[in-house]
Parts: C-alpha cells; structure tokens; sequence
C-alpha cells in the first residue's frame, strides 16, 4: 500500500495527488489545493522505498501512462495532469 498524507479541509470529493518533491509543478500545484482548502491526499513519489514507488507508479500509469508529474486524480474518475489551474478549480468546483 502506498503511504499517503492526508491534509485536512474542505471535503471536494476525493482528491489524490503524485508528485515529486523537487518538481515545481508539484509544489504549485499543492499550494493551489492548500490556497483553495481543500482536502486531499498526496505522496512524493521520489521520497518512497524502491517497491512502495513501484506501487505507486502502477497507479499513476492508470491515469497518466506518460508517467508525468504532478497527476492528480479526482474521485477515481478523472485527472489532471501537469499544473492547470483552470482544469484543477474546475474539478474541485471552483
């Protein structure tokens, strides 16, 4: 199993989010969802133990099979790839 962190705030549905801690992108991205209060999970993909990170690449490829960072995933039904912040606002209903 993959070791999210969960950070509280306002319940958008379910919001997961890959990232890499050195990525820009990643950090944006993470600073929008903090910005807009919303709840989600992340995990940096880079930061997790050789077989954890295999896991969590498995699930990444799902939705994203260029393997690009950030990804994020809404309800397990849609994603952003990459910063869009219209494309993020728009799934958080913002």
């Amino acid at each position: 199993m993959v070791p999210f962190t969960h950070v509280d705030g306002k319940d958008c549905g379910k919001v997961t989010f890959y990232g890499l801690s050195t990525c820009v992108w990643c950090r944006k991205t993470r600073s929008l969802l903090d910005e807009l209060g919303v709840a989600y999970d992340y995990v940096y993909v880079d930061l997790l133990s050789p077989a954890e990170q295999e896991k969590a690449m498995a699930e990444v490829r799902r939705w994203n099979p260029n393997e690009s960072f950030p990804t994020l995933v809404f309800n397990d039904s849609s994603c952003v790839l990459g910063f869009d912040r219209e494309k993020i606002l728009a799934a958080v209903g913002k």
